[in-house]
């Protein structure tokens, strides 16, 4: 997804774990990493049929490109009457092209990403044959030092080349941060579209961030289903977001 998702939204859904975006959001923002930077961020999440451990390095090759790769390791009872079993599905590639940056009180930044995943995995983390998305994003930065940030994205995912029965689904979602206190941000977000569910859904999830300068950040959300015939179980989930300075 975000959704990382046509949004990059892989939300984690009964059947597989969410894609990532800039943490926390599953909605991705228009900007990337930046030239000569790598990037790592991983995070934790669990609900009532998983936990999922993610890991998502990324590095900027340019100003203008971001190239990601990663993947999620876990549990799962999806596949299991008796207990949890051991989950996994990787490798999740993704390329993101910075459009124009964002100019703060000013016009919005824009962005677009392709991402894929293939079937290799176990324990229900698995897409049902190769799964892909592309979505546009939109990021608006209000008022001085971004106070107010938000983000939109649209675009379309879908799986199932091979064995699988090809689908694709219509994918979007809204998150918004601001700036509460010092470096501490709350953050919310409402978002639709999973590529690897049988359904679509949608979902919410509020939390924050706290950001501790250009290279470190931790936060924590909670979310759930809202709408769609399977809705999404109630989810916990914490990260942190490294960035290195510039290395080459």
């Amino acid at each position: 997804m975000a959704f990382r998702t046509g949004l990059l939204v892989l939300a984690a859904a009964t059947a597989c774990p969410d894609a990532r975006a800039i943490r926390p959001f599953i909605t991705d923002d228009a900007r990337v990493v930046g030239k000569g930077h790598l990037q790592l961020e991983s995070w934790f999440r669990r609900d009532a049929e998983s936990l999922q451990v993610w890991a998502f390095p990324a590095v900027g090759p340019t100003d203008w490109l971001e190239l990601s790769m990663g993947g999620v390791i876990g549990s799962s009872t999806r596949t299991q009457s008796t207990g949890a079993t051991f989950a996994l599905s990787m490798p999740l590639v993704q390329g993101k092209l910075l459009l124009k940056e964002a100019t703060p009180n000013g016009l919005p930044g824009f962005a677009i990403a392709v991402g894929g995943i293939p079937p290799i995995g176990r324990g229900g983390f698995e897409s049902e044959g190769l799964a892909y998305y592309t979505y546009f994003a939109v990021t608006e930065s209000l008022f001085d030092e971004e106070h107010v940030l938000v983000h939109a994205n649209i675009g379309v995912a879908g799986s199932g080349f091979g064995e699988a029965p090809a689908r694709a689904q219509f994918t979007w979602g809204v998150g918004t941060q601001v700036r509460l206190l010092g470096d501490f941000h709350g953050v919310f977000e409402l978002f639709s579209g999973d590529p690897y569910a049988p359904t679509a859904g949608g979902a919410i999830q509020a939390g924050f961030r706290q950001i501790f300068n250009d290279h470190l950040q931790l936060d924590a959300t909670a979310g759930t289903g809202v709408f769609g015939d399977t809705p999404l179980p109630f989810w916990i989930s914490s990260g942190v977001r490294i960035v290195s300075h510039e290395l080459f």
